[in-house]
């Protein structure tokens, strides 16, 4: 099965890359930075690497083809609106090629608030964070995926330390899970891979921590 992966190079999409390669699945990603990329992943032989921008339509129609079963996305906002311009032209891609189904990492910010459910967890006092640029694009994405009419999933992980995978992954739909105050690289990266197909996840944002 084919997957096409944006953000490949960075600390939870490494990890994820790995994880689907093992689980039997060929990729695709396009990267700006191959140089980044673990030798483990450049050099894997279902690893296929496409240098581009993720903002320029002509390099993204380098990646799609009919194909392509779903779309893994561990973008990030890279300090600028690179994550909210780049997500409608996937979505662009994604509809030409008939491609249904989308899995991106997210941030607990943009989870339902539980002192308000009608705000974003980053708008209360819930969320610790003073900068709120990052969490606004994520926003911006949420609201593109939920127009889309795909079938989306944003995993929202909070804290996200550097780590190996472990077992002790708190999930909840809409919310952030009690109990846990931070989740590592690898068990985001293992709980997303594990949850591709996951229909209860279908057109829901699924907040993630380890237990404390």
């Amino acid at each position: 099965m084919k997957i096409t992966m944006f953000g490949a190079t960075g600390r939870t999409g490494s990890r994820a890359a790995a994880c689907l390669l093992q689980e039997g699945y060929e990729i695709t990603a396009l990267v700006r930075t191959p140089e980044k990329l673990p030798p483990s992943l450049a050099e894997h032989p279902h690893f296929h690497v496409v240098q581009g921008e993720v903002r320029s339509e002509n390099d993204l129609a380098k990646v799609f083809d009919e194909h392509t079963s779903l779309v893994y996305s561990a973008l990030s906002t890279d300090k600028s609106d690179t994550l909210s311009a780049a997500v409608p032209l996937i979505i662009h891609q994604m509809k030409h090629y008939n491609i249904r189904r989308i899995v991106t990492i997210g941030t607990a910010g943009i989870l339902r608030a539980r002192s308000n459910p009608d705000i974003f967890r980053f708008q209360s006092g819930e969320s610790k964070r003073k900068m709120t640029r990052a969490a606004e694009e994520h926003a911006s994405v949420f609201k593109s995926l939920k127009d889309s009419g795909l079938d989306w999933t944003i995993f929202c992980p909070t804290y996200l330390p550097e780590g190996d995978a472990s077992d002790n992954i708190l999930w909840e739909v809409d919310f952030l899970p009690s109990g846990g105050s931070r989740i590592s690289t690898g068990s985001t990266a293992l709980f997303t891979c594990r949850h591709l197909w996951e229909k209860q996840f279908f057109g829901k944002r699924v907040g993630l921590a380890e237990s404390d």
